[in-house]
């Protein structure tokens, strides 16, 4: 049975920033007593991306799956999380793969920090990659939701129709590698969210330097019409783009989470700015962390719509300056 906490403090993309972490856990009274951060009357829920990017991953990586196996926190996993461990799994002999996810550069660039920080840990690597198994894909609860990127109920209906549960297993992890399958779709969308391509096979480079075809969409746009008013990420889409009306498949292609539905937090999509609710019952509470943005939570109570100023962040690069 679920503990009951006064309240919860949902936290988002990590990213290897253990030192901000650290400060964000401090800020909202948590304390460290036996070596594990709590709180006497709250919970901590992290929205997943805990690895790969930051200085400090294996640290965050600690703090973070002990106070979940203290019961102070619970999470979700996010995609980088999905994406290392099926980086580091082998393939099936049947499957023509020699691991889950293609060892070629761009996975490997993305993957960098956390693997050279585990090089010489092996079995912490084991232990994290066999926790990484063990981490819900999401939450529900009656007053709120909690996924990494995307609320899809149609396929989280089908993951637990198939898994009895939230979590995956090793069946599960093995046919999600394979592109199409209704397995690879559900990790897709909830850990990815949902995109769309941009016209005329046009491309856009993105800041972090990649040549993308598609684009992040929000979930929560009501009759949206053209694509400027479902993009959801830090790039702007070029203006003429922008501009284009949304098509039939398009519409398809998009979700649309309503007000109608319980509050829902999501982590993800490198926002930027001062924190806010990006609709009355959505907070996406990533803002780039790792990129020197901030490490925000939300500390939610008893509320049913949300509050901006229940907002709380560590502002990263501010924090570098007054340590050095």
């Amino acid at each position: 049975m679920r503990k009951a906490y006064k309240g919860y403090d949902l936290i988002g993309d990590v990213h290897g920033c253990a030192l901000s972490l650290e400060l964000l856990l401090q800020k909202m009274g948590y304390s460290r007593k036996a070596g594990v951060y709590q709180h006497p009357q709250r919970q901590a829920i992290f929205l997943g991306d805990i690895v790969d990017r930051g200085p400090r991953i294996r640290e965050a990586l600690h703090i973070v799956r002990e106070m979940v196996e203290g019961g102070h926190a619970q999470i979700v996993m996010g995609n980088h999380e999905f994406n290392y461990l099926s980086y580091l799994t082998p393939g099936r002999p049947d499957s023509g793969m020699e691991y889950l996810r293609t060892h070629n550069r761009r996975h490997s660039r993305i993957l960098n920090e956390t693997l050279e920080q585990f090089a010489n840990h092996p079995q912490d690597q084991k232990d994290f990659l066999q926790w990484f198994m063990e981490m819900p894909l999401f939450l529900d609860y009656e007053p709120f939701r909690v996924v990494h990127a995307c609320w899809s109920q149609a396929h989280i209906d089908q993951f637990v129709k198939a898994q009895g549960g939230n979590q995956i297993d090793d069946d599960y992890l093995h046919r999600s590698a394979h592109y199409g399958t209704p397995e690879w779709e559900t990790m897709d969308r909830l850990l990815r969210g949902t995109h769309l391509k941009m016209p005329n096979n046009e491309l856009m480079v993105s800041k972090d330097g990649f040549k993308r075809r598609f684009f992040r969409t929000k979930f929560w746009a009501d009759k949206p019409q053209h694509y400027i008013d479902v993009v959801f990420q830090p790039d702007p889409l070029p203006e003429h783009v922008a501009r284009y009306p949304l098509t039939e498949q398009d519409h398809k292609d998009l979700l649309y989470y309503s007000e109608a539905e319980p509050l829902l937090f999501v982590g993800h999509y490198w926002c930027d700015g001062e924190p806010k609710p990006v609709a009355p019952n959505v907070a996406c509470i990533d803002y780039s962390a790792v990129k020197f943005g901030k490490l925000v939570a939300y500390r939610l109570d008893q509320e049913t719509v949300l509050d901006p100023a229940k907002f709380i962040w560590v502002d990263v690069l501010k924090e570098i300056r007054d340590e050095s």
